[in-house]
């Protein structure tokens, strides 16, 4: 990874962060929870994949709808997100694999 790749991908983050600020603020607070949940136990790949982007799609489709962001992604946020990432290879996947490897790989 190179100099412009790290500069191109913080304007991609910064432009990705003005959209969230943009959106209503029920919809900001659901936005960083989700966001807080997938770091957390998410998709290896979600800092550069399409979920975030895809989630600010949604909801900016949701605000110009008129619809409130818990009748978008119902009352239980989480399971929302794990319902998003139920066919991605999570962190949690990475560690079991490590786990169940051969004796002394682990932790490689």
């Amino acid at each position: 990874m190179g100099i412009q790749d790290i500069i191109e991908g913080k304007k991609q983050w910064r432009a990705h962060t003005a959209r969230v600020k943009e959106l209503p603020p029920d919809y900001q607070i659901v936005y960083r929870e989700m966001q807080k949940y997938l770091f957390k136990v998410g998709p290896v790949d979600l800092p550069d994949g399409p979920l975030l982007p895809g989630i600010v799609d949604f909801f900016e489709e949701g605000v110009a709808a008129g619809k409130g962001v818990l009748q978008l992604v119902g009352d239980d946020v989480a399971a929302f997100c794990d319902d998003l990432v139920k066919d991605s290879r999570t962190y949690a996947d990475v560690y079991q694999e490590s786990l169940s490897g051969a004796p002394g790989t682990a932790g490689q």
